[in-house]
């Protein structure tokens, strides 16, 4: 991330803003009493997600992150050091899956890929998968100078997640502004 993304995403502003939407953005969806998310960052959605579920974890790639995670959320939340493509969980740990605002740091569709096959991996069947995400525009391009900025393809995601293994597979997006994806692990 540069600069001006890391000073965003580490605001108070973004936190208010995160927590703002993040229980519209699980409403409707039972995510059980073992929630897994991938790639918390600052921890803005961390924070919003450890009121609303039993038992949290998150997997955080980057060492400082997974740092500021730590100290934070001192036992609240179990923080995992390591990458949502290749996880360090047991088959079937976790009730549901999340990620928001991550999928487009991650640099390849093929990444991509192996996020949503470890997501299937590691979820219970009947479990589900919830994420949302940016779209490319002008403006989020410039804001990703110098950052890793690979935005997903919302026509292309039912294909990658049934590809993965999920069904009821659900893909919504504002053309240029987000998409809000859910899948479920057969039962």
């Amino acid at each position: 991330m540069n600069l001006v993304h890391r000073k965003l995403c580490s605001s108070a502003l973004w936190a208010k803003a995160v927590a703002a939407e993040m229980p519209g953005s699980v409403a409707g969806f039972d995510l059980g009493d073992s929630v897994l998310e991938i790639g918390p960052g600052f921890g803005a959605t961390t924070r919003a997600l450890v009121r609303l579920v039993p038992r949290l974890t998150a997997i955080e790639i980057d060492e400082a992150s997974a740092d500021l995670l730590e100290r934070e959320f001192d036992g609240r939340v179990r923080i995992v050091r390591g990458d949502g493509a290749a996880m360090p969980f047991e088959d079937g740990e976790f009730s549901a899956v999340v990620c928001f605002t991550m999928l487009h740091h991650v640099p390849t569709t093929a990444l991509q890929d192996a996020i949503f096959a470890e997501a299937f991996r590691v979820l219970r069947p009947g479990g589900v998968l919830r994420a949302i995400d940016s779209l490319a525009n002008v403006p989020f391009r410039l804001f990703h100078l110098g950052d890793t900025m690979n935005a997903l393809d919302p026509v292309s995601l039912w294909p990658r997640l049934t590809a993965a293994g999920f069904t009821d597979i659900d893909v919504d997006h504002v053309p240029k502004r987000s998409v809000k994806f859910s899948a479920r692990k057969p039962a």
